[in-house]
């Protein structure tokens, strides 16, 4: 999926802008989705590709939302993060390259993983999983 920068702008409000196409960080416990429990699937806000399924969603306690897997091995892309001095696993949506957050490896089983997502990154789908 391919915009450029003015089609971004004018389909986002301007935190999930900032943090898909800039990569930047929502503060912690302040998105709508770091303790919402409904049954559903999280989908990418930039282009409604399905990313998280509410099934593997657990609270870490780190103020944004957490699940330890994707919705599918497809969904999302892990890349290499040097930035502000720290190395880390960026996680990007598959379809629109839109920056959604990072993967640490202190997850919950069975993965061990924590994809620890900003809720400005994201859509909710209410449905039965």
């Amino acid at each position: 999926m391919k915009k450029n920068d003015q089609e971004w702008r004018e389909k986002l409000d301007e935190e999930s802008y900032q943090v898909t196409r800039h990569g930047c960080t929502e503060h912690p416990f302040s998105g709508k989705y770091y303790n919402h429990k409904e049954n559903g699937t999280y989908n990418c806000i930039c282009c409604d590709a399905p990313l998280f399924s509410s099934t593997t969603k657990y609270d870490s306690g780190s103020g944004w939302p957490s699940y330890y897997e994707p919705h599918s091995n497809e969904a999302v892309t892990v890349h290499r993060d040097t930035s502000h001095g720290m190395i880390r696993e960026e996680v990007k949506c598959t379809n629109c390259d839109a920056h959604l957050g990072h993967v640490f490896p202190d997850g919950p089983k069975p993965t061990g993983l924590r994809y620890c997502i900003n809720s400005a990154a994201l859509d909710f789908e209410n449905n039965k999983d």
